[in-house]
């Protein structure tokens, strides 16, 4: 077997294997403790891991022996970040439909066929090359979302919360997905008006109104079981949505049918902020967004995120565009939050806590608090910062392979040139 495929498949394997090795002791001294949660930051200080969770916060702590212990040297420490709503492991190669399992198109033509039934987790793919690029920049944690498409409906389907540590199955409850404004007007015969036509007859037939089997009725059996979990404060919907009008509507529609929901976009989110604050709608926000890419966004701005958090809304985020193959810079963009007024705790709370508990799994992540799972994140400075990288990241305390497939190929190219050239591994067995 040659070096370099021993290489690639010592590679995967490690991939692999995160998720699956034993949770880990470990203690952390000295570092900046972000904890994004009720105890704030707190300098130097140390952070015990026992078994994959956090025993003990505090200074001077001790470590029985034989239990790894790593020196912060004052370093931020903070939870693994949320890396918005994504396809990560959902989409390998976004130009090449078969590595793609985000979006269903059962219909043809204007034939609009709706399955919330529809669950994407089912194609999540934890060996995929995205998770290891994205979990050694810090992110931990993603929302894989359902997506919509000719042939589909404005309801896209469910999706859930996963760990990027190796696990394969999610690490939260469903969520259901919903488009809405004009986006969705050519899956709900080319105007937003009919949107809520639509999503009031599928209520009707999730509460009888409309039989089974009628000829107006447009759910499967399966359909209105899972529309039905939904409703009456059930799971969370998240609504992909930007004007103020259709947010608006969105409210009262809310209120009307008892649905909780939560909101993607929210480009001019900040005109209602202290009616989503009464309601408790979390909102995430794509931090970049400052001009308008549709008429729906007119009312863009760089400090949404800053208006929307002043009136009390609960403010997290998520990349409007390739927000699978660059998750890694969502942090970056809470940067850009923050330097629009948005207070930097709140930065970093957006890319935790507030994710973390909008999506149903804050009881096992975002905050570094007693109890918790151990997935931690060790930066060399500011992790808000663009010239800040992550120094370690654990997951239930252990201590992740810093490589991807793209560090592998520097490592190749970076070689010194033998009797082969440079690309070329040192010697072919």
């Amino acid at each position: 077997m040659s070096r370099r495929l021993r290489r690639t498949l010592l590679a995967i394997g490690l991939s692999l294997l995160v998720g699956n090795a034993p949770a880990q002791n470990l203690l952390i001294r000295n570092a900046t403790v972000h904890t994004a949660g009720a105890q704030g930051t707190l300098q130097n200080t140390d952070v015990l891991v026992r078994d994959g969770n956090i025993a003990a916060i505090g200074r001077g702590l001790s470590a029985a022996n034989g239990i790894n212990v790593v020196d912060a040297a004052g370093k931020p420490l903070t939870p693994t970040l949320f890396g918005g709503i994504t396809a990560i492991g959902l989409d390998e190669v976004s130009g090449e439909d078969p590595t793609t399992d985000q979006s269903l198109a059962l219909g043809q033509g204007k034939q609009m066929v709706v399955r919330p039934e529809f669950d994407v987790t089912l194609a999540y793919n934890p060996a995929s090359i995205l998770v290891p690029i994205a979990r050694v920049e810090g992110i931990g944690f993603t929302l894989l979302g359902a997506d919509t498409a000719n042939g589909g409906s404005i309801i896209a389907g469910q999706g859930a919360v996963v760990r990027l540590d190796g696990s394969a199955d999610p690490a939260g409850p469903k969520l259901l997905f919903v488009k809405l404004g004009s986006d969705g007007a050519n899956l709900s015969g080319g105007t937003r008006a009919s949107q809520w036509m639509l999503l009031d007859q599928f209520i009707d037939e999730v509460r009888g109104r409309i039989p089974a089997g009628s000829p107006m009725a447009m759910l499967t059996p399966a359909g209105r079981d899972t529309l039905a979990r939904y409703l009456n404060g059930g799971g969370r919907v998240m609504v992909e949505v930007q004007r103020a009008a259709d947010i608006r509507q969105l409210l009262r529609w809310s209120q009307r049918h008892s649905v909780r929901i939560g909101i993607q976009g929210g480009a001019e989110a900040w005109m209602l902020a202290p009616q989503l604050a009464a309601a408790k709608v979390p909102v995430f926000v794509d931090p970049l967004g400052n001009l308008p890419q549709s008429f729906d966004e007119i009312g863009a701005t760089l400090q949404n995120a800053a208006r929307l958090r002043a009136a009390g809304v609960q403010v997290g985020f998520s990349q409007a565009d390739k927000a699978s193959h660059n998750a890694r810079k969502i942090r970056q963009t809470a940067g850009n939050a923050v330097a629009n007024g948005l207070p930097w705790e709140d930065g970093l709370a957006g890319l935790t806590r507030v994710p973390a508990d909008a999506l149903g799994v804050g009881d096992r992540i975002g905050t570094i608090a007693v109890g918790k799972r151990a997935d931690l994140v060790l930066w060399t400075g500011d992790p808000l910062d663009v010239s800040t990288v992550a120094k370690q990241v654990w997951f239930d305390g252990r201590a992740i392979p810093m490589r991807t497939r793209q560090t592998e190929l520097r490592d190749r190219y970076l070689r010194a040139a033998g009797e082969l050239p440079r690309a070329y591994p040192a010697a072919i067995e």
